[in-house]
């Protein structure tokens, strides 16, 4: 079998972060290993400042912050872009 791509949702379990959840869970592929990751939890919280993470939801795909979501939103045909949904 080969490499998953690791997806992490940083979420706070608002009804946004939940749509983009599914979003991505629906476009996810075998090959992806998807993680939501609660911001509410401060070990999560400080990943994410340390990250430069300064909304959410946000999707790092392989460790990389997706585009859309330093500040607009989670945006699926940018994170398809990235790999979202194709094996690694």
């Amino acid at each position: 079998m080969g490499e998953k791509r690791k997806i992490e949702i940083f979420s706070a379990g608002c009804s946004v972060c939940d749509q983009t959840i599914e979003m991505v869970k629906s476009t996810a592929c075998p090959a992806c290993e998807v993680s939501v990751l609660d911001m509410k939890d401060q070990a999560v919280a400080r990943r994410a400042r340390e990250l430069g993470i300064s909304s959410i939801p946000a999707v790092l795909i392989n460790g990389k912050l997706a585009d859309c979501c330093s500040g607009g939103g989670a945006n699926e045909e940018i994170l398809r872009a990235m790999g979202l949904g194709q094996p690694a």
